[in-house]
């Protein structure tokens, strides 16, 4: 149970530093030679600890190998070699505000299971 909830909070901790990023790169879309960034997953090779996945489509559940940086993005150059495209950064903004809100529904979850187990009902 605990590596569930240390694996959903990783993730939490994840897409609320993407989001800080993203509107980051919303207030500068005006600032010259400005270049967007984003945070990706970055995968610590220990293959003492990998899983194995019989599908390719499966998830890895290592996590705990898991780390995320921050990266430059955006092709698109402005008239002042600025890259940032604001409704795409709005889509990525959308999209880590509901994967934020939706772990953080399921850590709340996970946590009253631990109330009932811990409260004996």
């Amino acid at each position: 149970m605990w590596d569930k909830v240390d694996n959903l909070s990783k993730m939490a901790s994840f897409y609320l530093e993407r989001t800080k990023v993203i509107q980051s790169n919303i207030a500068n879309a005006d600032t010259p030679g400005y270049k967007p960034k984003d945070l990706v997953f970055e995968k610590m090779v220990d293959d003492q600890m990998r899983l194995k996945r019989e599908d390719p489509r499966h998830i890895d559940p290592n996590l705990s190998g898991m780390k995320f940086r921050e990266v430059e993005s955006g092709d698109i150059r402005g008239y002042d070699d600025n890259r940032v495209d604001v409704q795409e950064e709005l889509a990525k903004l959308a999209e880590s505000s509901i994967m934020y809100k939706a772990l953080g529904e399921n850590l709340k979850k996970e946590f009253s299971k631990l109330k009932l187990v811990i409260s004996g009902r």
